[in-house]
């Protein structure tokens, strides 16, 4: 089979490799559609901790595909099952996974990390990964491309948990990618009475709009703070997102976040940003909540994909370029080009 294997930046190779064969506690799926994500480019470019310098690892971990191989003492799985991979595998004891929050375990391991992941032909699922519920049947009418994009939605439905988006709350996020598009759709189904986005791409703000967002800001050429209290009547947002690494960004989300305001840092800082400055008066005097989601917990995947199947909203227009195995390379430019929103890796 084909493996597209990471061994330092830039350097991803596809090889032709033995078909994995499943042990008695484990699974074997053949990948159908595998999406790229701001974690895997970061990987891309810098590496990762879970990926000792000298080991190789197939990365991706939005994963959609088909048992094809069932070991002997797994039960509930059968050949032909139509199957998506939530990404992080908890340890199952510590006082996070206990409460349900595999995503925030301290030795989590994950697909396209420390397993290798969805952009290779044939997938081995551990076994503790199907007795901690990381195998998720996709229910019909959902395709496979779909299903792979739950995962990034996901994180967005456990932001929206946290913050409690209600009806007829303005919501503004800030980053226009492809985890941003999540945050739109997901602040429209809540109910939001106005959504607003801002980035400094026309053609990715061009793409909010087709999505539902109300207002599309421009903060290369317009001053955020000016356009959001424009938008609320001098209010400010009920709701700021801050979907991107920005530093400055978690800065000005204070300051035009309403009283009583709801923010989350959402986006993580680069190594050597984390320390940002904040004018902590803005929390007090207007009573802000500041929160941080981080990933999601199997519980979120499973009902983001139930949301999907109902038909209450569609991840397709998400998938803007898809691309095979052999071109995996490509597949990561364009992704790291801002270009449009999703690449997805597919297979027949």
């Amino acid at each position: 089979m084909k493996a597209a294997y990471f061994y330092d930046p830039s350097d991803i190779r596809v090889e032709e490799v033995s078909v994995p064969q499943a042990a008695a506690d484990e699974l074997v799926i053949r990948m159908k559609a595998s999406a790229i994500c701001g974690t895997d480019l970061r990987i891309y470019k810098f590496g990762h901790f879970k990926i000792p310098a000298g080991t190789r690892r197939v990365l991706g971990h939005e994963i959609a595909g088909e048992v094809v191989q069932v070991g002997a003492q797994v039960k509930h799985f059968r050949p032909g099952m139509r199957v998506a991979l939530p990404p992080n595998v908890g340890c199952g004891s510590c006082a996070m996974c206990r409460k349900g929050y595999t995503q925030l375990c301290p030795t989590y391991e994950a697909f396209g990390i420390s397993y290798d992941g969805g952009f290779q032909e044939y997938i081995r699922v551990p076994g503790n990964a199907i007795q901690r519920g990381n195998v998720v049947p996709i229910p019909d009418g959902i395709s496979w491309e779909e299903a792979a994009m739950v995962e990034p939605f996901s994180c967005a439905y456990h932001s929206y948990k946290a913050l409690n988006i209600r009806p007829g709350d303005s919501v503004v996020v800030i980053g226009a990618g492809p985890i941003g598009a999540c945050h739109v759709l997901m602040s429209r189904l809540a109910g939001a009475s106005r959504v607003m986005v801002a980035d400094v791409q026309d053609n990715r703000l061009a793409e909010m709009k087709a999505l539902g967002a109300d207002v599309v800001i421009n903060t290369a050429t317009t001053d955020l703070r000016e356009a959001v209290l424009a938008e609320t009547d001098g209010e400010g947002a009920s709701v700021v997102i801050t979907a991107c690494s920005v530093p400055e960004v978690q800065a000005l989300a204070m300051e035009i976040a309403a009283t009583h305001g709801r923010i989350n840092l959402f986006g993580g800082m680069p190594k050597g940003k984390e320390i940002v400055p904040l004018n902590t008066n803005l929390i007090h005097y207007k009573e802000l909540t500041v929160l941080g989601t981080t990933g999601s917990s199997i519980n979120d995947y499973c009902e983001s994909m139930a949301l999907v199947a109902a038909g209450r909203l569609s991840l397709l227009p998400l998938a803007t370029a898809r691309f095979t195995i052999d071109d995996i390379n490509n597949a990561f430019r364009y992704a790291l080009s801002g270009e449009g929103m999703k690449a997805l890796v597919v297979e027949g």
